[in-house]
C-alpha cells in the first residue's frame, strides 16, 4: 500500500489532524507527515505547546499528541525541505490531505505557487492526477477565498469544510470533529473512522 502525505497548516483547528493522525496510525498506514511553519506558532497560542523542529522529535510529538505510540509508520517532514521525498511526482502516494488548510495555503496553491515541501507536495498530486483533499477551517469565505476554491476544485481537488453534521447525536467534540475527519478520509476511499452513518430517516410513512 503506498503512504498517504498528511499536510497540517496554520489554520485554528489542529484537533483536525490530531484527530486524523489518529485513526491512519491505528489503521495501520504509513504517514508523510508536513506541517507548515505556521503550525509552530498555532500550538503555541492555542495550546501553549511548543512543537519541535527536528523532524524525529516531532514524530514523538505527533504520536503524542494522537495518542498512538506505535502503530502504523510516521515520518516527518520539515517544512523547508523541499528535496524531499514526497516534493516528487515519481514518489507513489494515495494522495494527499491537507488539514486543516488555511486560505493562505488555498491562495498558493490555487495559482500554482509552491513556497515551501507542503505547497510542493500538493501541487505534486494535482499534476500527476492524484488525490488531494483540503479541509478550509475559515468563516466566513470572501469572494476571494471561493474563487481560489473553485480553482482548485475545477484542478481535481476535493474541498471538504470542516462543517460537522449533528445526525449521528455527537456529544463531544471529538465527536463533531470526527464527522469532519472521516468525511475528508472518504474522498481517499478510506475507511477508518468509527462514525454512525445515515441510515435514512427511519420512519414509517402513513399509508
Amino acid at each position: 500500500m503506498h503512504p498517504l502525505i498528511l499536510g497540517i497548516t496554520g489554520a485554528s483547528g489542529l484537533i483536525y489532524a490530531v484527530r486524523a493522525l489518529k485513526f491512519l496510525l491505528q489503521s495501520e498506514y504509513t504517514i508523510h507527515l508536513v506541517a507548515s511553519k505556521a503550525v509552530y506558532r498555532v500550538w503555541q497560542s492555542e495550546q501553549g505547546i511548543r512543537m519541535p523542529p527536528d523532524p524525529v522529535q516531532q514524530e514523538q510529538f505527533w504520536r503524542d499528541r494522537a495518542g498512538i505510540e506505535t502503530a502504523g509508520k510516521l515520518i516527518c517532514h520539515p517544512w523547508s525541505d523541499v528535496g524531499a521525498a514526497i516534493a516528487s511526482g515519481s514518489f507513489r502516494t494515495l494522495g494527499m490531505l491537507v488539514i486543516p488548510c488555511s486560505m493562505s495555503t488555498v491562495a498558493k496553491l490555487a495559482v500554482g505557487l509552491s513556497s515551501d515541501l507542503l505547497e510542493r507536495a500538493a501541487d505534486v498530486q494535482l499534476k500527476e492526477g492524484r488525490k488531494l483533499v483540503l479541509v478550509p477551517r475559515e468563516t466566513p469565505f470572501s469572494l476571494i477565498h471561493l474563487r481560489n476554491l473553485t480553482a482548485l476544485a475545477e484542478a481535481g481537488a476535493r474541498i471538504v469544510p470542516a462543517i460537522p453534521a449533528w445526525y449521528h447525536h455527537p456529544q463531544t467534540i471529538e465527536d463533531l470533529v470526527d464527522f469532519v475527519v472521516a468525511r475528508a478520509l472518504d474522498q481517499l476511499e478510506i475507511d477508518c473512522v468509527p462514525l454512525q452513518r445515515w441510515q435514512g430517516g427511519g420512519e414509517k410513512r402513513e399509508e
